[in-house]
């Protein structure tokens, strides 16, 4: 039901009053090389890689809706390729991973290879920034969203067994499309 929420509101879900997350966006590209080569998963509307383009940055955006790549092509002017994490097969390709409120569709099952997949698309020392919605369960929002709804401990561990390293997640409020309160979780990991 995820993708073909994304597919059916592409339009209205892109061209949404989005706040831009700037600073997450501005800490995650400086820890990055200048021009560096960033892999956006679930890109969305193609807002932050709108952003991180006008940084200087090669940006590879994605995102599993056929409609919301359409979308986002428009903003970006570039072509957005249409690709579920776990099809992610790159090698050693990329020095950031931006992943801002998409894993956390990603089912608990499925997680750690995802997470894997990205560890292998990083280059050595690459970064990952990744944002989830806060919880202890599994469920659907009221658009019939899933989320795999994590704690922050729960998240840390995952990470570690992982082999991630250099971890920090932290806890925010704020809210999503639902306009729901929302408890968020934003990691930065090597």
């Amino acid at each position: 039901m995820t993708p073909s929420f994304y597919d059916e509101n592409a339009e209205v879900y892109a061209l949404r009053n989005r706040k831009l997350p700037t600073a997450r966006l501005d800490a995650f590209l400086s820890a990055l090389p200048s021009g560096a080569c960033i892999l956006e998963l679930g890109c969305g509307g193609g807002q932050d890689s709108a952003y991180m383009l006008s940084k200087g940055f090669d940006v590879m955006a994605t995102d599993g809706s056929v409609e919301l790549a359409k979308q986002a092509e428009k903003l970006i002017g570039k072509p957005v390729k249409v690709m579920r994490f776990e099809e992610l097969e790159a090698k050693d390709e990329f020095d950031g991973v931006w992943a801002e409120a998409s894993l956390l569709h990603v089912p608990r099952k499925d997680l750690p290879a995802v997470l894997a997949r990205i560890r292998q698309a990083l280059k050595d020392g690459g970064a990952l920034h990744a944002s989830f919605k806060a919880g202890t369960a599994e469920g659907h929002d009221s658009f019939g969203r899933y989320y795999n709804y994590l704690s922050a401990a729960c998240l840390f561990e995952l990470l570690m067994a992982g082999g991630w390293r250099n971890i920090t997640i932290d806890e925010v409020d704020g809210s999503g499309y639902d306009n729901k309160p929302t408890r968020w979780l934003h990691l930065r990991a090597q």
